[in-house]
């Protein structure tokens, strides 16, 4: 059968939010916490669907945000687990403090896919373009061919069989368990 509809569409506003709607779903989530995304509107009085104040929190509202350009460090951690996690958003974001999977996503394909394409990286498969490049500068975790590492003066070929150890030093805790929401 399906589930109902979560608002009544005639009665909900659509587009961008006010200040005033924000400043009210903000004061409603630090009184109540997240709670139950279907009835907060009603209960916050506001003309939104929940999905969309679940949306607006998460992505722009939550205090614990990150905002601004991100840095080289955070594209490098981005290479490295996509190279690991391929397109899973939200456990690359969970690595990443302050960033949400959306603005991950969107910056994974607007800046860091054509920065891997400069570099001769394919980005989906983490291998250069051209294997006769003798400039590569990417961190690849796949197992089937030699991997690119940083060292103190530039890269390096690692092989397949050092690998284990290389990713043991690198040190990226890839502690994929799942937890209930952290309540503000």
């Amino acid at each position: 059968m399906g589930r109902s509809p979560c608002c009544e569409k005639e009665h909900t506003n659509k587009g961008a939010w006010t200040k005033e709607e924000d400043e009210r779903l903000i004061k409603h989530i630090k009184l109540h916490g997240e709670g139950c995304w279907r009835s907060l509107p009603k209960a916050a009085g506001l003309l939104r669907c929940g999905k969309s104040c679940r949306l607006r929190w998460i992505n722009y509202l939550r205090p614990d945000l990150k905002r601004g350009n991100f840095t080289e460090e955070e594209d490098e951690l981005i290479i490295s687990l996509h190279s690991l996690l391929g397109n899973k958003w939200s456990l690359i974001a969970a690595r990443l403090p302050g960033r949400t999977d959306n603005e991950i996503k969107n910056y994974w394909n607007t800046h860091i896919k054509r920065k891997l394409m400069s570099r001769g990286i394919d980005p989906q498969t983490h291998r250069l373009l051209n294997p006769h490049n003798q400039n590569p500068r990417i961190v690849s975790m796949h197992t089937d061919h030699p991997t690119m590492m940083r060292n103190d003066v530039g890269f390096k070929v690692i092989a397949a069989a050092d690998r284990a150890h290389v990713l043991c030093d690198e040190q990226i805790n890839l502690d994929l368990s799942i937890r209930p929401p952290h309540l503000y």
